[in-house]
């Protein structure tokens, strides 16, 4: 099996390469150089941007300037679109139990360029327990590199801080790591924030 792209401080999980191989991905697709990007990460955190906290002491996020072209992944609902919502029970990856999303066709409405590229950030270690949790998770066994921070999702979008995490990803957190979740018990007050936040928004796929 290829090592992962890497550098001092990051490497390119296997989670993430979705993002550039599968073109069903719902998220941010992205064309650009893989190694190149995990360059640009570093670059960034090198040049003196900070990681910041995420929803758990192993999640970490960087925020970056959108090079690569991506445009965002979701869009807030309005009388104009609200007609083009669809729904489906749906699934990352096999082994993972399928739960309820909900989108607007991409085909269907106008995304523009994002401003910044939100890169979400797993410990090393964290990484390590759920490959060994969920034992057929693609990359399971794999050595992973020395660097500490593996990324595990980049959102494109304008913000240059994060948004609220969509409810049924919290929900898919809690039921555990052999669930596909990273084992993060629900914040209810968090999850309230993200509800509102995903009742007036839908991402794009």
């Amino acid at each position: 099996m290829a090592s992962l792209i890497h550098t001092d401080t990051f490497f390119l999980d296997t989670f993430a390469l979705r993002q550039w191989d599968d073109p069903e991905f719902a998220g941010a697709r992205l064309s650009c150089d893989k190694q190149q990007f995990v360059q640009k990460v570093q670059a960034a955190y090198a040049g003196g941007q900070p990681l910041v906290a995420g929803y758990a002491p192993f999640c970490k996020h960087i925020f970056i300037r959108n090079y690569t072209g991506a445009t965002v992944g979701a869009l807030p609902i309005t009388d104009d679109n609200r007609h083009l919502l669809q729904s489906a029970y749906t699934r990352r990856r096999p082994d993972e139990l399928a739960v309820l999303v909900r989108w607007l066709p991409a085909a269907a409405v106008r995304a523009t360029e994002a401003a910044w590229l939100d890169v979400i950030l797993y410990s090393r270690e964290q990484l390590a327990k759920e490959y060994e949790a969920m034992p057929t998770k693609q990359g399971a066994g794999q050595e992973l590199p020395d660097a500490p921070w593996g990324i595990i999702s980049i959102k494109a979008q304008d913000e240059d801080y994060e948004t609220p995490m969509q409810p049924i990803t919290m929900m898919r957190n809690a039921l555990g790591k052999e669930e596909g979740g990273s084992g993060v018990p629900l914040d209810r007050e968090k999850y309230e924030q993200a509800t509102a936040y995903w009742q007036a928004h839908a991402q794009i796929q």
